[in-house]
C-alpha cells in the first residue's frame, strides 16, 4: 500500500486540532439536540451517530434530545387527523398524543439503534420513565385585534417542564451509555404531554451543569441585518438583537431556550447547521466551530 502523504498530514492535522478540546472536555457534559434535516437524511443520521459516539469513547459525556416533528407530522396527515399550530407549537388533543408518543417512541429506538450500530451504547427513555420530567400544562395567550386583554388559547395535551428528577440522568451520565431522551413529561395524575424538544434539551443540560447546549438547526446560525452568520453572542447582544427585531418568528423560541439555559448555569449554547456532515463534531473539536455561540462569559470555545 502506499502512503498518502498528504491525506497523512491532513490526519496529524485534525487530530493535533481536536486534541487540546478532547483534553479540555473529558469529563464534561454535552446536551445536544437532535432534529430537523440531520434526523432525516441517512447519511446525516450516520454522521450524527459517529460524532455522538466519538464523543463518548474520548471521555466526554453527551445526552441526546430528539425531536420527531416531520415524522409526527407525516403521520397524523396518513391518519386524516389535522394538524395546527399556535405561535410554533403543534395543537395537540388525546387523538394528536396517541400519535406523538408513538411516534417518539419509534424515533426513540432508531436514534439507540443508530448509535448502537455505530460502536456505542445507549438507553432510550421518555420524560415518563422513572418520573423523569414531571410537566404542566403550557397557558398560551395572544393579542386579538380589537380587544384590550390577552386571549387565553387552548393548545391541549402541550407542555412545560415543571421539574426534572436528576438520579436516573445521573445514573446514566456516568455509565458507559449514551441516553437519549424523547420530549414527552407527565403530571402528577398521570396525563401525558407533549413537550418541545429544545425546551427539554436546555432544562436538562441547566440541570447536569452542562459544559455545551448544541441545538442542530436547518440554518447555518443566528444571521445579524446584513444576513451574515454571526459566530459569537453574549446574551446582552442576543437581547439587543431580539429589541431591535433582528431575531424574530421561528427563531425566537430556540434563542429563548439557549439564553434560559446560559442563564441558569450551562457554560454555552451553539446554534449550529446540522445539514453539515459532522456539524457536531466540528463544532466540539476544532477551533473555529460553527454556527452560533451563546455565552455569559467572554467569547470563545
Amino acid at each position: 500500500m502506499t502512503l498518502d502523504i498528504n491525506a497523512a498530514r491532513n490526519i496529524a492535522s485534525v487530530l493535533t486540532e481536536a486534541l487540546p478540546y478532547i483534553q479540555r472536555f473529558t469529563g464534561k457534559t454535552i446536551v445536544v439536540k437532535y432534529g430537523g434535516n440531520a434526523m432525516t437524511d441517512e447519511h446525516l443520521k450516520n454522521s450524527f451517530a459517529r460524532d455522538i459516539v466519538l464523543m463518548k469513547l474520548v471521555g466526554m459525556h453527551p445526552i441526546v434530545v430528539h425531536g420527531g416533528g416531520p415524522q409526527i407530522g407525516s403521520l397524523l396527515q396518513k391518519l386524516n387527523i389535522q394538524s395546527s399550530f399556535v405561535e410554533g407549537m403543534r395543537v395537540t388533543d388525546s387523538a394528536t398524543m396517541d400519535v406523538v408518543e408513538m411516534v417518539l417512541g419509534l424515533v426513540n429506538k432508531q436514534i439507540v439503534s443508530l448509535l448502537s450500530k455505530n460502536g456505542g451504547k445507549a438507553i432510550g427513555i421518555t420524560g415518563k420513565d422513572g418520573d423523569f420530567i414531571r410537566a404542566r400544562k403550557m397557558t398560551m395567550t395572544r393579542q386579538t385585534p380589537g380587544m384590550d386583554a390577552l386571549e387565553i388559547v387552548d393548545i391541549g395535551q402541550v407542555g412545560e417542564v415543571e421539574s426534572i428528577n436528576p438520579a436516573i440522568i445521573n445514573m446514566l451520565k456516568q455509565s458507559d451509555f449514551i441516553p437519549v431522551i424523547a420530549p414527552i413529561g407527565s403530571d402528577a395524575n398521570g396525563e401525558s404531554y407533549n413537550i418541545n424538544a429544545d425546551i427539554v434539551a436546555g432544562k436538562v443540560a441547566a440541570l447536569v451543569g452542562a459544559e455545551k447546549l448544541i441545538l442542530l438547526t436547518n440554518i447555518s446560525g443566528v444571521m445579524n441585518k446584513a444576513g451574515e452568520v454571526v459566530t459569537g453572542l453574549t446574551t446582552a447582544q442576543v437581547n439587543e438583537m431580539i429589541t431591535d427585531g433582528t431575531i424574530y418568528g421561528g427563531m425566537l423560541p430556540k434563542i429563548a431556550c439557549a439564553l434560559d439555559a446560559v442563564n441558569s448555569g450551562v457554560t454555552s449554547a451553539q446554534i449550529i447547521d446540522g445539514r453539515v456532515p459532522h456539524a457536531v463534531l466540528l463544532e466540539v473539536f476544532t477551533d473555529k466551530g460553527i454556527g452560533t455561540q451563546i455565552t455569559n462569559k467572554h467569547l470563545g470555545k
